[in-house]
Formats: structure tokens, sequence, C-alpha cells
């Protein structure tokens, strides 16, 4: 089965406390992409500058990524840079040029069209929306958004919501979507506008998700080393549509090892800046660290008379 992503792909200048990385390779569609090969064949709608440096490309084209689908356009490639201070939950926007992403409007190669599994990254909803459209009878989508859309094209949010699986944000967001405080009724209010499932990403305290018939939480990984959590949250859908894309069933019990194996990516991600730490990671050490995932939350039941 095949995994379609349509989203940014940048150039990324980020400085934490622990270290410095400048016009690193970024965006949505890539840490998804190099996540999600791990488990499956990824096809990449996106666009790029003139300028976009060749050995991004390669690096690319040497995990099992489609790029045919990538626009290269005249100009300049989509550039962020932000700023982490001690709270790493929390990235400072210190300057944003779209470039040639702003005129960025998502054709779909008739050769995509069958893809099974469908991730709308973080981009206008209107253009999700279209995306959606696009494609031939995806046995799921998903997709992501974030709170610039929700207030500024909330309609246009909630009609494609109409045509997503499922919803993959963070808790503020959840909130803020559902106009809820409490995540329960934020979940159910957000399941009503059209997606059957929920993941809420909650950074350091991990992940809840959201269904008809259950709700789950996995924990964040105890991490030695954090340097820059740029991407994780692309990550950790990378993963958790990634492996998804392998199941033979999509019911509870894959959506929950999905959102485990997301969470697993992200652990690795957030280790080194952009990319880095995922390029030195092999199979083994994703299947190593999502058992010890299992036993952070094991515990035995008591025995009753």
């Amino acid at each position: 089965m095949s995994i379609l992503v349509v989203g940014s792909i940048a150039l990324d200048s980020v400085e934490t406390p622990f270290g410095r990385a400048e016009e690193a390779l970024g965006g949505a569609a890539v840490y998804f992409s190099y996540a999600a090969s791990f488990f499956n064949h990824v096809r990449l709608v996106g666009v790029v500058g003139s300028d976009f440096p060749a050995e991004h490309l390669e690096l690319l084209q040497g995990r099992d990524i489609d790029l045919s689908g990538l626009e290269r356009a005249d100009g300049a490639t989509f550039r962020w840079s932000g700023r982490y201070d001690f709270d790493l939950n929390e990235a400072h926007t210190l300057d944003t040029q779209l470039n040639v992403f702003e005129t960025f409007s998502p054709t779909i190669p008739d050769s995509f069209r069958d893809s099974d599994f469908v991730f709308l990254a973080n981009i206008q909803p209107g253009l999700q929306l279209d995306v959606a459209r696009q494609v031939n009878s995806p046995k799921v989508i998903a997709c992501d958004t974030m709170n610039f859309w929700i207030e500024g094209a909330y309609e246009q949010l909630v009609e494609t919501l109409g045509a997503v699986d499922i919803l993959i944000i963070n808790d503020a967001e959840a909130r803020e979507l559902a106009r809820e405080p409490s995540l329960v009724k934020a979940a159910r209010a957000i399941m009503d506008m059209g997606p059957e499932t929920l993941v809420v990403k909650q950074g350091e305290y991990g992940v809840l998700m959201f269904n008809r018939h259950s709700v789950f939480s996995a924990p964040a990984y105890p991490l030695e080393d954090v340097y820059d959590p740029t991407g994780a949250g692309d990550t950790f859908a990378g993963g958790f549509m990634g492996f998804l894309s392998t199941a033979a069933d999509i019911d509870d019990t894959s959506i929950r090892q999905a959102v485990v194996f997301g969470s697993t990516l992200a652990s690795f991600n957030v280790e080194d800046f952009s990319l880095n730490r995922m390029k030195r990671l092999e199979m083994d050490d994703i299947l190593g660290r999502y058992a010890e995932f299992k036993q952070l939350s094991h515990f035995e039941e008591i025995a009753t008379d």
C-alpha cells in the first residue's frame, strides 16, 4: 500500500539552548515522509525553489519516497527561522518566508491518485479539501491543522474535516477548534465534524487518542537528550500513518499501535537537529523503543477475592 503526503518542504534555521542549525532540511512533508518510509512506500507532493540543495533531494530519493509529484518553481524555497527556550514545547517564530510555497496549489499526479493512505499536512484547509477530492477512494485520509487556520478559516476547515477520517492536532488546537475547555468534550465535538478518530499531541506529556468506542493514552518517552523538537509532530504523523498502512485491519488495536509507533519515531527525531538522528536510525532501533514504550505503562492486575 502507498502513502500520499501533501505539505511543506522548507529550509529551517533553528536555535535551542543546546545548539543551532542553519538552513537545515525541514518542512512537514519532509519529516512525515522520512518517518513513514520506514514502513511503506511514500509519494510526496510539494514545492521547492530553484535554490533547493541537490543533496536534500538525494537524501529523500535514497529512501522509498517518490518525488515525481515534487514541483520545482523559480524563486526561493520556503524558509522558517525559530527559537526554543528551555520550554521546548513552544517555538518562537523569528522569521517566515513563504517564497514559492505562498502560491503552492497541489496537483496530484495521475499515478498518485490511487494512494491508499493520504496525509494532508498543515496547509490552507481549502487546499487540503481539494487534494482529498483529487484522490480515488483511499482507505484513510488524515490531516493536521493549526490555530492560524482555526482562527482565520474556520468554516472552510470544518468543511474539510467532513472529508477526513483522522485528525492529528495538539491539545490547544483541539480546544480552540471545538471551543471547549475539556478535551473529552472537545473530542466529541470534533468527531461530530467528521473524523472518526482524533489524535491529540501533548508534547512531553504524551498522546491521547479518541474514537467512538474508547480513549487511549500513550506516554512520552523519557529521553536523556532532547536537542530540537522541530518536526516532532509531523514525524509522529509519519510513524503513525506508516505503521497503519501495514496493518491488516484499521481498527482500535491497530490505531493504538500506530499511536505508539508515531510516538516512537517522534522520540528519536528530537534527539538531534533536522533529520540528523533519523538518518542514523534502523528498524531494530524503532522496534526496540516500541517495546520499551509498552513497558512504560504496563502494570499487573491486582488479585481479588
